[in-house]
C-alpha cells in the first residue's frame, strides 16, 4: 500500500509540474510578455525533404524526412503575425514535391510578404523544382556556387503493369460511371484523349510555375521558358541566368536579413516555429499543452500527386 502510495503522490506531482511548466511557456509566449520584448528577431524557417500535402503532427514524435504544406503555413503565419519579427530566413533544402502543396503555402508565404516583412532564401543541397517555386519568393536569394537548383518543370506519373498482369493470370475487372474515371490505371494503356487531357493538365501547372518564377523574379516570361525545360543548375549557372541573386552560405543569408533589421550582422536575433515536440520545446514555451495534444491525436498526410520534383539527377 505504502508503494502505491508513493506512486500516486509521484504521478500528481509530475502532472502539476507538467501543467506548471506548459502554462509558464504559454504566458511566455502571450502578447503581454512579448510587448516587454522588442528585440527584433528573424524568423528562422526550414523546408526540408519532399514538400508534401497535409499537416505533420504524425511526425509530432520524429525527426520528419519531409516538409508539409501545413507545417510551412502554420509557420509563415506566425512569423506574419509576431510582432518581434522583422524579417524571415527561408532556408531550403528540398528537391520539391507536390504542386498542391508547393501552391498553397506559397499563397501563405507572399501574405507574409505583403505584410512588409521581407524574406530571404538560403539555399543548402538543393532547392530544386518545387522548392525552386518557394525560393522564388525571396526578395534575395542566396545558393552555395555547388548547390543544385532550378528544375523548373512538372510531371504525372503512373505505372503500366499490363504486361506483367498478363503473365501472371490477373486481369482487371470493373465498373465505371464515365470513360475517363480510370485515367491513370495500370491494367490498361492510356488512350491518346486521355493523353492529351493529362498533357493539358500538366501544362497549365507548367505555366502558372512559370509566370510564379517571371513575377517573382522580375524576369520575362519567354526569359523562363527558355530556363523551365526541366534541367537543374549550379548555383553558379543559377546567379548567370538571374534565377538566385548571391553566392554564400546560411550565415552570408543571416547577416544580410540582419542588416535589413539593423542588427549586428554577427549577432542577429532569431527565432523558429517549430511543429515537432521536444522537452527543450515544451520548457522555453515554444509549445504548449494545447498543441501538444493536437500533434497527439491528430494525423495523416495525403500522397503528393502531380509532382514538382527533381530526383536523382533527373528530372522525373
Amino acid at each position: 500500500m505504502e508503494k502505491k502510495k508513493k506512486i500516486r503522490i509521484a504521478g500528481v506531482v509530475a502532472a502539476v509540474l507538467f501543467i506548471a511548466v506548459a502554462a509558464a511557456g504559454s504566458l511566455s509566449r502571450s502578447d503581454s510578455v512579448r510587448k516587454l520584448y522588442q528585440e527584433p528577431r528573424v524568423a528562422v524557417i526550414r523546408v526540408n525533404g519532399p514538400i508534401v500535402g497535409g499537416d505533420d503532427a504524425d511526425m509530432a514524435w520524429g525527426s520528419p524526412s519531409s516538409t508539409t504544406s501545413g507545417a510551412l503555413m502554420r509557420q509563415f503565419r506566425k512569423a506574419r503575425q509576431d510582432d518581434s519579427v522583422q524579417a524571415v530566413l527561408l532556408r531550403v533544402n528540398s528537391p520539391g514535391g507536390s504542386a498542391a502543396a508547393t501552391q498553397e503555402a506559397a499563397a501563405e508565404l507572399q501574405k507574409l510578404k505583403d505584410s512588409g516583412k521581407p524574406v530571404v532564401v538560403s539555399m543548402g543541397d538543393t532547392a530544386a523544382s518545387g522548392a525552386y517555386w518557394l525560393a522564388a519568393y525571396g526578395d534575395k536569394i542566396y545558393a552555395n556556387p555547388s548547390t543544385i537548383t532550378g528544375s523548373i518543370g512538372v510531371y504525372m506519373s503512373y505505372y503500366d503493369v499490363q504486361g506483367l498482369s498478363e503473365k501472371l493470370g490477373v486481369r482487371e475487372e470493373k465498373i465505371k460511371s464515365g470513360p475517363h474515371k480510370d485515367i491513370f490505371s495500370p491494367f490498361r494503356p492510356m488512350t491518346e484523349e486521355e493523353r492529351r487531357l493529362t498533357q493539358n493538365m500538366v501544362d497549365d501547372m507548367y505555366e502558372q510555375f512559370v509566370a510564379v518564377v517571371a513575377e517573382q523574379r522580375h524576369m520575362d516570361g519567354e526569359t523562363v521558358r527558355s530556363l523551365a525545360d526541366g534541367r537543374v543548375f549550379t548555383g553558379v549557372q543559377a546567379k548567370e541566368a538571374g534565377l538566385v541573386d548571391e553566392l554564400g552560405n546560411y550565415y552570408d543569408a543571416l547577416g544580410y536579413a540582419g542588416t535589413l533589421i539593423h542588427a549586428d550582422p554577427d549577432k542577429v536575433a532569431t527565432v523558429t516555429y517549430d511543429d515537432a515536440f521536444s522537452w527543450d520545446q515544451l520548457l522555453s514555451g515554444r509549445i504548449t499543452a494545447p498543441s501538444l495534444a493536437e500533434g497527439l491525436y491528430e494525423a495523416g498526410q495525403r500522397i503528393p500527386f502531380p509532382l514538382i520534383i527533381w530526383k536523382g539527377g533527373r528530372q522525373q
